[in-house]
């Protein structure tokens, strides 16, 4: 196989799922009981938003809709996984099956610790490998996977990636990591805070953040959900579930220990990599509204495996325009203090599902103190999101999304004394939606088309926003403005780059250390 057949299978590589923790004996048991470790489950639930009511909505399962989607198929065959004679497609999914190895039927009942899991996936990517490019020295160096991993798995990926893939002498090549809400850094609780070391109950010690540091051998000084330069962030992405209430019954004790602002088990603050690309959904940890048998989900992931484009929306704040009474006071010397809450959803055109969603209500809003983002100039990054141009359903040129913004008046602090003064709580002072149309023009610049529904009408889009390059990729700035007071002077800055080609990094990771 020469270096061009190769480079023809991108975007469409070998797909690994790693499973994520089994809390009992019995949960392993029913887990290696399954061939595909739950990455076969669909859903036939999905919430209505507005209302509370349960929906019908058919979602296969991600493994279901990659096959009949992107022509994926599984690796097993007559009851074993495919051996590689005859060779085996790339374009194949396959499960990393650890927990057997602690399975009293197909191991010797003893549950490892996690580098032990985190050393096997390193053995079984490169079997993979080898089953599927043979004897093929060009094939191999040109091999490459993509990880995808729900909670504990994606530690698992992170101990081989950030520990053990560094003293393997042939580590196979990752192009990109998808994880679905991992605790990336840990697991807190109410009252306890992180999850001490000394609980030991089936190896849940593995979530404290000192036993972490250890298996994933971050340097001192590097936060725990930092991938420490062992794998490029731009390239690793995070999915956060934000819904705490439809945590399964069975797990109502750690629902009720972690609390809101979390997905059921693992708090929002906890749930991403640092400087990577993510994506918040009202989903949670799992169960029938779980965040892996989910439209939201798929769409992210299949996005950011083989979409086009990657978009990072980052709002630079110049003023916000305090009351009158409020200015009056800051101009006596009087010290002023407020925060407010941003809400962010970011939906594609044509499709009803949530790319992403961070609101008050659900507890996942952005929050921005006045002094940070107005007198220090911190940028708030309030999304990252991936575009396909083989997903335009619609006979048209440009990839379509819509990002409905909302910064909600707070309660301001003058002095020591709270101001309540003409204070109706829930009030905006912006809401409307922006309507993006994004496209390339014939040497791959980005060309970008907006409109807000409250000048343009609803999803319009006729101005043409000016684009400059930069960092290898594209930019351009559009007004986020309401002049009355309270009101807003911001900008939001849209950075684009194409994804083209085995192990591109889109470059945009960086923005995102400025993410609450």
């Amino acid at each position: 196989m020469t270096k061009g057949a190769v480079m023809s299978h991108h975007p469409f590589y070998p797909i690994v799922y790693v499973r994520g923790y089994a809390m009992t004996r019995g949960e392993i048991e029913d887990t290696v009981a399954d061939p595909y470790m739950g990455f076969n489950l669909g859903s036939t639930k999905l919430r209505q938003r507005w209302t509370g009511d349960i929906q019908r909505h058919i979602f296969e399962s991600p493994l279901i809709r990659l096959m009949k989607d992107y022509g994926y198929t599984d690796a097993f065959s007559e009851g074993v996984e495919l051996s590689g004679d005859p060779p085996v497609p790339w374009k194949t999914v396959w499960v990393y099956r650890y927990y057997e190895q602690a399975s009293r039927d197909l191991g010797d009942g003893r549950r490892p610790e996690l580098e032990v899991f985190a050393e096997g996936l390193g053995g079984f990517l490169r079997d993979v490998r080898a089953r599927i490019c043979g004897a093929d020295e060009e094939a191999r160096r040109e091999f490459r996977v993509y990880l995808v991993a729900h909670s504990m798995g994606g530690l698992v990926v992170r101990g081989w990636l950030q520990n053990t893939r560094a003293g393997e002498p042939d580590p196979v090549a990752v192009e990109k990591v998808f994880t679905y809400a991992t605790p990336h850094g840990g697991i807190d609780v109410r009252l306890l805070g992180n999850v001490p070391r000394f609980v030991q109950i089936n190896d849940s010690g593995s979530f404290n953040e000192a036993r972490m540091r250890e298996y994933l051998r971050i340097a001192p000084g590097e936060p725990v959900h930092s991938l420490d330069g062992k794998f490029d962030p731009g390239r690793f992405f995070s999915l956060v579930g934000t819904n705490e209430r439809d945590y399964t019954a069975a797990h109502g004790l750690s629902r009720l220990a972690v609390g809101p602002m979390s997905d059921g088990l693992v708090r929002i603050r906890n749930a991403y990599v640092k400087g990577g690309p993510r994506a918040f959904v009202h989903r949670a940890h799992s169960g029938h509204f779980g965040i892996v048998n989910s439209e939201e989900g798929y769409q992210n992931l299949r996005r950011f495996f083989f979409g086009d484009m990657a978009v990072y929306g980052v709002l630079h704040v110049r003023d916000f325009r305090l009351p009158p009474k409020i200015e009056t006071a800051k101009r006596k010397g009087r010290p002023v203090r407020a925060s407010y809450h941003v809400e962010v959803i970011v939906r594609v055109r044509d499709f009803r599902w949530d790319l992403h969603r961070r609101t008050l209500d659900e507890g996942s809003a952005v929050f921005a103190k006045y002094d940070e983002v107005v007198e220090q100039g911190r940028g708030l990054t309030l999304f990252s999101t991936f575009l396909s141009r083989a997903l335009i359903q619609k006979n048209s040129r440009y990839m379509g999304l819509s990002v409905d913004l909302r910064v909600l008046v707070p309660e301001y602090v003058v002095g020591d004394d709270h101001f309540f003064d003409d204070h109706y709580d829930g009030a905006y002072l912006f809401r409307d939606k922006l309507n993006l149309l994004v496209d390339r023009d014939a040497d791959g610049a980005a060309r970008v088309k907006y409109g807000w529904d409250n000048e343009n009408g609803a999803n319009r889009a006729g101005r043409v926003a000016g684009t400059v390059a930069r960092d290898g990729g594209w930019q351009c700035e559009i007004p986020v403005r309401n002049t009355a007071r309270p009101g807003i002077d911001a900008v939001l800055t849209l950075r684009m780059a194409n994804m083209t080609g085995p192990g591109t990094d889109p470059g945009l990771g960086t923005d995102l250390k400025s993410v609450p």
